[in-house]
C-alpha cells in the first residue's frame, strides 16, 4: 500500500468531510486520495475498503488472518448494515435511493464470497473492533457507490459513517454481528457431531457381538461388546450435540441499537426494536433485544458459557481418539482391538508403519480449542467499565475453534470411524486369556473364592476357567453360562450356591 500524503495545498475545503476521488499514478498502480482525522492517502482505485481499513491494515499486522477468513462473520456483518439501514428507512432518516442501494449492496456481500477478500484486517486487532467496523462501513459503501454508478471513494453520495453506519457504534454493531456468525457457524458443527455420532452408533450395531475386555485404569476390567464401547461414544455425541443446541440461543441476545455504550445515543428511540426486528427477518434467527442494553454491551458471559461447551466437546472429542490410539495400537505388540484405516505411510525410514493420523490430528485441534477456551475467559475477564476492548481475539478464538472442531469432527467421520474394522480373534483371545473374567463368577462363587482362582491363574498364568474346573468349584455347563455373552456384558444376578440357576 502507498503511504500516506499530507493534505494537497490546492485542495478544496469539502474534502476535510468527504474523501477525495482524485486518481493518480503512483508506484505504477492507479490509486484514489482519501482522509481521515489523521491526514491523507493512498488507496488502491479498485478496492471496495478506504483509508481507515489501510491504517488498520498497517496497524495490526498480527495473526495473518484477516477477517474474510472468516466468512460467516463476514455475511453477519453485512446483515447487521442492512438491518440499520431498512430501520433508518422506515423512520425517515436515510433516504429511499441510499437506503436502497445500501440494501442491494449488503446482499450482494453477504451472498458472493468474493467480497471477503475486501475484509483485509486482521482478525486480532485494538479498538473493540472498530476496524473491523470501519472496514465493513467502506466495503459496502463502496459496492453502494459502484451500484449507483458513482466512482469508488465518491463519498459525497453515500458516506461510510454517515449512511452505512448510521445509528450505529462500533460497540453495537460488531458483538451482534459477531454474536450471529457465531450461530451460522455453529451450525455446520452440529451437522458434523451428528454425522459423528450416527457413524459410532454404525459401528456400535457392527461390533454388538464382538466380546472383549473392559478395561479401568488401563488393567483388566470385565467383559464387554466392542459394540457397547462405540455405542458410549455414540451417546456421549449425542450429548453434545445437545448442549451446543441449548446454548448457542444466548446468542438471540443483542444489544443492537445500544450505541456507545448502551444509552443509545445518536439513534431514535424506536430504532432498536426495528433494527432487530429486521435483522431477525432477514438473518433467519429470532434475535431478541436485550433487556439491559448497558449491561449486553460490557458484559461477554454467553461467549464464556458457549466456550466452556466448545472445551467441552473437544476434550471428550480428544479422550475418544486417546481410547482409539490405544485399541488399534499394535499391530503385534499392542491391544490390537481395532483396525483403522490406513490412509499413510507412517514413517520415512521403517517400512510397513502406519499411524492413528487422523485421530492425532484430532487431538491436537483439541488441545487448541481448550487453549482458545482459557484465552476467551481471560479476555471476557479483562473488560473494563462499559465496554470489552478484546472482543475481537474472542471472536477469533470462538471463530477459528468452530471452524477447526467442524473440519476435525468431519475428517475423523469420513477417513476414520467409517472405516474401523474389529479384529474379532484377538479380541476373544484376550477375553479368554485375561483374569478379568472371575468377576463374572462372583455372584456363585464369591469373592474370596474368586480371589483365589484370580492369583493362581495369573500365577500360574493359566485361564481362570482352568482353575475353575480343576478345583471342581463349576460344572462345565455351569461355567459355559457364567459366561456366555449376555451374562457378562448385561445386568444379571446369580443365586450363590446355584450357578446353574
Amino acid at each position: 500500500m502507498a503511504t500516506d500524503t499530507q493534505k494537497p495545498t490546492d485542495a478544496p475545503a469539502e474534502n476535510i468531510a468527504v474523501a477525495t476521488v482524485r486518481t493518480v499514478e503512483m508506484e505504477g498502480a492507479r490509486t484514489r486520495t482519501e482522509h481521515d482525522l489523521l491526514g491523507y492517502g493512498e488507496v488502491p482505485v479498485g478496492a471496495y475498503w478506504g483509508i481507515h481499513t489501510k491504517r488498520a491494515v498497517a496497524n495490526f499486522p498480527i495473526t495473518g488472518v484477516p477477517v474474510g477468513h472468516f466468512p460467516e462473520f463476514v455475511k453477519s456483518l453485512a446483515l447487521v448494515k442492512q438491518a440499520a439501514a431498512r430501520a433508518n428507512r422506515r423512520l425517515g432518516y436515510l433516504s429511499a435511493d441510499k437506503a436502497d442501494a445500501i440494501d442491494r449492496a449488503c446482499t450482494l456481500v453477504a451472498t458472493e464470497p468474493r467480497f471477503a477478500e475486501s475484509f483485509v484486517v486482521d482478525a486480532i486487532q485494538g479498538g473493540a473492533g472498530t476496524s473491523t467496523n470501519m472496514n465493513a462501513n467502506e466495503v459496502i459503501a463502496n459496492v453502494a457507490l459502484e451500484l449507483m454508478g458513482h466512482p469508488l471513494g465518491h463519498y459525497a453520495a453515500l458516506h461510510p459513517n454517515d449512511d452505512v453506519n448510521m445509528a450505529q457504534s462500533t460497540n453495537d454493531a460488531y458483538p451482534t454481528a459477531l454474536r450471529l456468525a457465531v450461530m451460522f457457524a455453529t451450525q455446520p458443527l452440529i451437522k458434523a457431531l451428528d454425522d459423528l455420532a450416527y457413524a459410532f452408533k454404525g459401528k456400535a450395531v457392527e461390533f454388538a457381538d464382538v466380546l472383549k475386555m473392559g478395561r479401568t485404569q488401563l488393567m483388566d476390567a470385565v467383559p464387554m461388546t466392542l459394540g457397547q464401547e462405540f455405542d458410549g461414544f455414540h451417546a456421549t455425541m449425542k450429548e453434545d450435540v445437545a448442549r451446543l443446541n441449548e446454548i448457542v440461543g444466548l446468542f438471540r441476545e443483542v444489544n443492537l441499537g445500544a450505541t456507545a455504550i448502551g444509552t443509545g445515543i445518536n439513534a431514535d428511540p424506536r430504532y432498536a426494536s426495528l433494527a432487530v426486528e429486521e435483522l431477525s427477518r432477514i438473518s433467519g434467527h429470532p434475535m431478541v433485544l436485550a433487556s439491559n442494553l448497558i449491561e449486553a454491551t460490557s458484559d461477554l458471559g454467553a461467549f464464556v458459557l458457549f466456550s466452556g461447551v466448545l472445551k467441552r466437546v473437544a476434550v471428550k472429542l480428544s479422550k475418544i481418539c486417546n481410547d482409539l490410539r490405544l485399541l488399534s495400537s499394535g499391530p503385534r505388540t499392542g491391544f490390537g482391538e481395532i483396525r483403522l484405516p490406513a490412509v499413510q505411510a507412517g514413517s520415512s525410514i521403517m517400512p510397513g508403519k502406519v499411524n492413528p493420523v487422523i485421530p492425532e490430528v484430532v487431538n491436537q485441534v483439541a488441545f487448541l480449542v481448550i487453549g482458545h477456551d482459557l484465552t476467551v475467559t481471560l479476555c471476557a475477564e479483562g473488560g473494563q467499565l462499559q465496554l470489552n476492548a478484546f472482543e475481537p481475539t474472542i471472536g477469533y478464538c470462538v471463530l477459528s475453534s468452530l471452524r477447526m472442531l467442524t473440519a476435525a469432527v468431519d475428517t475423523l467421520t469420513k477417513r476414520c470411524i467409517e472405516g474401523i474394522e474389529a479384529d474379532r480373534e484377538r479380541c476373544r483371545s484376550l477375553v479368554h486369556g485375561s483374569i478379568g473374567l472371575v468377576t463374572a463368577l462372583v455372584p456363585a462363587l464369591g469373592y474370596e473364592a474368586c480371589s483365589r482362582v484370580a492369583q493362581r491363574a495369573l500365577a500360574e498364568n493359566r485361564p481362570v476357567a482352568d482353575i475353575v474346573l480343576e478345583e471342581g468349584l463349576l460344572t462345565e455347563t455351569q461355567l459355559d453360562h457364567l459366561l456366555e455373552l449376555e451374562a457378562m456384558t448385561l445386568p444379571s444376578r446369580v443365586r450363590r450356591n446355584n450357578p446353574g440357576a
